[in-house]
């Protein structure tokens, strides 16, 4: 792909804050209910934090190369779908920076880390079936198209989203 852009995940930080912050805008959440106030986003940033501390999962900030600037988060986190305990994995990158294959780099590197743990067969990707990008990047990345899904996010709110699943073990 001739636009792609080097990247590294980096595990989540507490100096992580002020992107969560950047992320926490209209055009970012549009699919996901809209921006949180203050109070969520820094209870959102400790919930990453303990992702990490606790084993069930893991989350990231994308780190651009060579400048080394934080262009966007993704991460994996263990829930319950259908009877089933899977991990869930979800991502964002800031605008200036969305269509140069970031968002697909740093998923393609996440589902690795997931893989190697050798924890859950499965993850799930629950992407708005109105956001074109996220579910271009699941089809890209070879996720098996499930259907469509009432997921309730943020709670109280349900969106109808497309169920995308991998299969970790292979």
């Amino acid at each position: 792909m001739p636009n792609r852009m080097k990247i590294r995940i980096e595990p989540w930080t507490e100096a992580d804050l002020a992107l969560l912050y950047r992320l926490n805008a209209p055009e970012m959440l549009k699919y996901l209910g809209g921006p949180e106030s203050e109070e969520q986003v820094i209870a959102r940033h400790n919930r990453y934090l303990e992702i990490g501390r606790k084993g069930t999962g893991r989350m990231f900030s994308i780190v651009l190369h060579p400048d080394l600037e934080a262009v966007g988060n993704i991460g994996y986190w263990e829930r319950t779908w259908q009877e089933e305990r899977i991990y869930e994995i979800g991502w964002g990158v800031l605008p200036p920076f969305q269509g140069r294959g970031i968002a697909a780099s740093a998923t393609a590197a996440t589902l690795a880390r997931a893989s190697g743990e050798r924890k859950h067969r499965y993850i799930h990707a629950f992407p708005s079936i109105d956001n074109p990008a996220s579910n271009a990047i699941c089809r890209k990345l070879d996720f098996i198209f499930i259907g469509e899904c009432a997921f309730e996010y943020p709670p109280g709110n349900f969106i109808r989203c497309n169920d995308w699943r991998m299969d970790l073990t292979k």
